[in-house]
This record gives C-alpha cells, structure tokens and sequence, in this order.
C-alpha cells in the first residue's frame, strides 16, 4: 500500500525474525511513523524449550525496536490466541480433520485483534513480514490479495481468509522482494537478527510434534480400528489424531502392497486405509468460503486450486453451493490426498490472484 498522508502512523508486527524487521525499516524508509509490536502468544512452563525460543524472539524484536529507533510495546494475547487458534486446532483433529493453525491465526490475532488495537490507538494499519501483494481493483472497488515475487516464500495461501475490511488496512512490504535481498537489506542495516534462521512451523509447538502436544489435551478413549475399504479389520489404533490423509508410515499394517490413511471416521474412531489409488480425488467441497478478488459466487467460474500450502495450484471448476457461501471444486484431472480441515484457496486462471478460500469439509460416504 503506498504512504499516506492523511494517517502515516503504522503499528510494524515484530516477530523477532529477519522479516518482519527488515519490514519496519522499509515503513521507516517510506516516512511511516511506525511503532514496533510484539505478540505474547503462548507459554507453556511445561515446555522449556519452546518458553526459551518465545522469550528469545520477544527479546529479538525487542533489539531491531532500539536498533532501527522506534517505539516498542508488547500485547499480551494468550488467552484469545488460546481460544480462537489452539482450541480450535485441537478440536480439529478430534474430529479426524488435518487444520492449518497459521490459516487460523492471521485473520483472528495478527490481522484481527492487533488490526482492532491498532485502529483503536490511531493507526491506519498493520505491516507484516508476509510475503503477498495487496491490491486495490479500481474497477470492483475490491482489495485483492495477490501472490509475492518470490515463489518459494509466497504466503498468499496463508493469508487467504482475510476479509476485505483486514486487506484494506494491511500493508506488506516484502510483496515485491525476494528474500535473498531481505537478508542483503538486513546485513546492509546492521539488523541484530540477520543471521537468524527461519521460525519453526508451528509458533506454540517447540519441535512441531503435534501428537506429543495432542497427547495432554484430548480426551481419553479415542482408540479404534484400523480398516480396509471393505470394511476388513487389519489394526488398531490409539486415537484418530495421530494421523492425516495420505500418510503411510506408522500404520503398524502389512501387506505386499504400500497402504495408505485414505479417511478419518471419527463417528466410528476409524481409520479406513487403501492403495495409492484411493487416495486420489476428483472433486472436494468447502465450508463458508472468504471471497478475495470475488464478491461471490453466482455462477461456475474456472480457478487454479490449491489444497494445502506445499501443493501447486492445480486447474478445475469452482461451482457455487447454496447462494455461494460453500462451493464444491471439480479438478480437471485427480488430485492427490485432500485432507479435511485444510483450506483450499482458488487462484484466478493465471494462478496469481486469490479468489476465494473455504475450509475442506469432510467426505460423504
């Protein structure tokens, strides 16, 4: 978004990272009159590791604040980040669906409640380290979220369910960049954390063992058989959450062929398993979607789909589903092993500019 004059004071996201620093220094570059936030997330005393890395991180973003001189302050959002990310991320996989906590968390902590603060304090907006373009379409009047430079470090999928009121007081610096020229801006500027490595996937997950963090807060009496797609028992299992569609290690099954976790039943605390075929879908349906670049849906409308964050976009047909709040999605060609609980994100035909995204609901059997 370009600087404006009549509120140039921005709130610049610190995350601790080489990002969202070399980001607050742009804003300062541009004239933003910028203070520096960082998130109180989680703790966890339980976990040493992880409480060393946030404290590390706070204490980071803390550095770049006094390094680049700008004002610093930190919100302490556990609770809500609690409620509105890691219940939800729990109670997802009690119910046998695969979710993507960083989905969640962008529209209800980073682009909601910080945003809320933000507004409320008197400035215009939020900047992120993300990388994606936002994108005023003259003609719609809509904000559209677009995909950054850098293919490899794009995270349009990420920030696909933001809403247009969020998109419109959302500003991403790095959107044109690629991140070696983050890094070179970083050594350029002397940033304390430019030697600092990528953050882990998981921000409230030490070493991204979700089973392990799982374990504590799922009821008791989750287990249940391993079956066939004919129905044949073959196993057991200890709980449906220790696995996702497509996985194949860990099934503690043999047979002379490789078997796969094709569906999760958690009515029946099933996991069904199947050859590599049955994995392959032609078509998936969405809960309430987000539209971005789309008002909504009337009509079907080509897209390129992608239904999780390390997949391409592949092509298919968006078909709307009561009045266009659900769709379901036609892949010209099957796609391998949609999960449930993942988001699926439609691009436009040139695979750039999202049009919408929705939750993948479970299948009907």
């Amino acid at each position: 978004m370009p600087f404006s004059d009549e509120n140039p004071r921005l709130v610049a996201a610190l995350s601790g990272g080489v990002d969202s620093a070399v980001t607050a220094r742009l804003l300062l570059e541009a004239g933003y009159e910028v203070l520096g936030v960082h998130l109180r997330l989680w703790w966890d005393p339980q976990d040493r590791l992880l409480c060393a890395r946030i404290e590390k991180n706070e204490a980071d973003a803390r550095a770049v604040a006094e390094c680049i001189g700008i004002p610093f302050r930190v919100l302490d959002l556990r609770a809500f980040f609690e409620e509105r990310v890691v219940e939800p991320f729990v109670e997802a996989y009690r119910q046998g669906r695969t979710p993507n906590p960083c989905i969640l968390c962008n529209p209800a902590i980073k682009l909601g409640a910080l945003l809320d603060w933000a507004l409320e304090n008197g400035y215009a907006g939020v900047a992120t380290g993300h990388y994606a373009r936002i994108v005023r379409n003259e003609r719609s009047g809509r904000w559209e979220l677009h995909r950054a430079a850098d293919d490899h470090k794009d995270q349009s999928y990420f920030l696909s369910r933001l809403s247009q009121y969020q998109l419109a007081h959302f500003h991403a610096p790095l959107a044109d960049r690629h991140k070696g020229d983050v890094r070179a801006l970083a050594t350029r500027w002397e940033l304390p954390v430019v030697e600092k490595s990528e953050s882990q996937e998981i921000c409230f997950i030490a070493d991204d063992d979700y089973r392990r963090f799982l374990a504590g807060r799922l009821p008791e009496g989750g287990a249940g058989p391993i079956v066939e797609e004919g129905g044949r028992v073959v196993g057991r299992h200890a709980g449906i959450h220790h696995y996702t569609v497509g996985q194949r290690r860990g099934l503690g099954v043999s047979a002379p062929h490789p078997l796969y976790v094709v569906r999760l039943c958690p009515e029946s605390h099933s996991v069904v398993i199947g050859p590599q075929e049955s994995l392959l879908a032609r078509s998936l349906e969405t809960g309430p979607v987000t539209w971005g670049a789309l008002d909504t849906l009337s009509e079907p409308c080509r897209a390129r789909i992608k239904i999780r964050y390390r997949t391409v976009a592949v092509p298919g047909t968006v078909y709307p589903v009561e009045a266009g709040c659900r769709v379901r999605v036609e892949f010209d060609q099957p796609v391998r092993a949609v999960a449930p609980g993942q988001t699926a994100v439609f691009y436009d035909e040139a695979g750039d500019g999202v049009l919408g995204a929705g939750e993948i609901l479970p299948f009907q059997v």
